[in-house]
């Protein structure tokens, strides 16, 4: 609005100085300056319009249309922004649910890991309590076999020590009955 009003004054400037006020002031030079020459105020009016319409034409609409492409560029820029804003803000919130599924599916297979370790340590503390309760009973067996054996060996041994002894001492030959008499009562008395 201001602009308006500054251009029409400055239009208007030359027709207020065109009048000469110098001199005296008679009746006729006051009343012919106070009516102004309609000839020249014609031209001058004339001039002012044709100026006004040149100003109109290539200052105002050019700069009118200046300024609208810039406030539609601004205007498109700020609607850019906002939509940028808000597919960041999305993205960002989407970003966070990723996340934070990551973390449960992360927790969870930490805990599914942890509990088929437990399982897999208590599978394995039971196999090897199996196994060595088996190698125990395994190892028993072998005790209890390698006692008999080395009993019977004993036996085998001091059975011959006690023929080798009886033969040297009644220097005759037993025979198998008496061996096997002379073996029972031998036997008899290491048990005892």
């Amino acid at each position: 609005m201001k602009k308006r009003k500054l251009i029409f004054l400055s239009l208007l400037f030359p027709l207020l100085t065109s009048c000469d006020v110098s001199g005296s002031l008679n009746d006729e030079t006051f009343l012919s300056k106070l009516i102004p020459n309609w000839i020249s105020f014609v031209a001058q009016l004339g001039a002012l319009i044709v100026l006004i319409i040149v100003v109109i034409f290539f200052a105002y609409k050019p700069v009118k249309k200046i300024l609208k492409k810039r406030q539609d560029y601004v205007e498109s820029n700020i609607k850019e922004a906002e939509e940028s804003k808000a597919k960041w803000q999305e993205n960002e919130l989407k970003s966070k649910e990723t996340v934070l599924a990551s973390s449960r599916t992360a927790a969870n297979i930490v805990a599914e890991a942890k509990e088929q370790a437990n399982l897999e340590k208590e599978k394995i503390l039971e196999e090897a309590s199996k196994e060595v309760a088996r190698m125990k009973v395994d190892a028993e067996n072998d005790i209890a076999r390698m006692e008999s054996e080395a009993q019977e060996a004993i036996k085998k041994e001091m059975v011959s020590i006690a023929l080798d002894a009886s033969k040297e001492l009644l220097a005759r030959e037993i025979d198998s009955q008496d061996n096997n008499r002379l073996l029972e009562e031998f036997i008899e008395e290491v048990k005892k």
